[in-house]
């Protein structure tokens, strides 16, 4: 991820290779087999249920490595991807380890999530999993439906219990909240109640797409800035695809410069590539302030225009770039109404 704008996701521990982490794993692995007996269920760490015992299995899911089986109810999920760990609890799951993408602290989710989890998770790397932390939690699925698409990344995982990946097409965190519940709730073997959830989802953009027919047709930018410089992201990414529901064609201009990543980058001296009906920023790290403060970003002819949002709430900013099931809603309640006004 070379851009400003992928530098969203967070590391949270020093450099160190899959390569030389599968070993690691691996001799874990041989050593949790040695500690324990199939018939020592006592000395078991607690189970967290993760789907109905008596759900649709053996679950199978199309991935980009291939299609996943899962054969039995998981029991101790590890919930990786962005916004992974939100869309099992939406569904009735526990995920015992998790990755924490936009450092909320404590279980690691939004408060759209609060109250949700029965027992804190153990935290997970992010960038580059903390895989002896994975191992040692003696997962039986985990899930990694939107991150990088990374075949080492996965092969790793694999190694350690049934993993459920990025999509098809699902590289560098291209994947939808609607595509994730999708691919949770048939791991979990609940496939209807992920089929619930997502027309729920979608009846309140149903009701925000009657209530502005401004939206449809209208072109829109969404970017951030972060201490690196700004940025704008592509259609595929969970933020464009929100706005595209609501009837929104994102930016043509940023779309030509579109690569295999997330986002492009957007120099200072081509701030007016985020020129366009409506002007969403974000900022990442830095104070709202450098964005709406900075006299080139205020040159832009939609912010001259009036027609620009800049996130200073930063909880309805990490709601709208977290895009898991739960955080959707949220956002919807409270997006709407924003771009409304910056429309008139």
């Amino acid at each position: 991820m070379n851009d400003s704008v992928s530098r969203t996701p967070r590391a949270r521990r020093p450099r160190r290779t899959p390569v030389l982490m599968a070993g690691a794993v691996a001799a874990l692995l041989v050593g949790l087999a040695a500690c324990g007996s199939s018939d020592d269920s006592d000395s078991a760490a607690p189970s967290a249920s993760g789907g109905s015992s008596d759900g649709a299995f053996p679950a199978k899911v199309d991935t980009k490595f291939g299609e996943i089986t899962i054969d039995k109810a998981p029991k101790r999920i590890v919930a990786l991807g962005w916004g992974d760990a939100e869309t099992v609890l939406a569904l009735g799951g526990q995920p015992v380890g998790a990755s924490d993408w936009l450092a909320f602290g404590g279980e690691g989710v939004g408060p759209w999530a609060k109250g949700m989890y029965d027992k804190k998770p153990e935290i997970i790397g992010t960038l580059e999993p903390e895989y002896e932390k994975i191992a040692a939690l003696q997962p039986d699925l985990i899930l990694d439906t939107k991150s990088s698409g990374d075949k080492t990344r996965y092969d790793t995982l694999s190694k350690i219990a049934p993993t459920v990946g990025v999509p098809e097409g699902g590289d560098q965190y291209k994947q939808t909240w609607e595509k994730q519940t999708e691919m949770v709730s048939a791991a979990l073997g609940v496939p209807e109640k992920g089929k619930k959830l997502i027309a729920d989802t979608e009846a309140k953009f149903a009701e925000a797409v009657k209530a502005h027919p401004e939206f449809k047709g209208s072109t829109i930018t969404l970017g951030s800035r972060t201490s690196e410089g700004y940025g704008a992201y592509v259609s595929g990414t969970g933020r464009v695809d929100f706005v595209e529901r609501l009837g929104f064609t994102n930016n043509p201009a940023v779309e030509a410069k579109a690569g295999e990543g997330f986002s492009v980058s957007v120099s200072k001296e081509n701030l007016d590539l985020l020129d366009a009906d409506l002007t969403v920023m974000s900022p990442i790290g830095i104070p709202a302030s450098d964005i709406s403060g900075d006299p080139l970003y205020k040159a832009v002819p939609s912010v001259k225009a009036g027609h620009s949002l800049v996130f200073d709430d930063e909880i309805l900013s990490q709601a709208f770039a977290t895009d898991s099931v739960l955080s959707t809603v949220y956002a919807l309640d409270k997006v709407a109404p924003l771009f409304a006004e910056k429309m008139k």
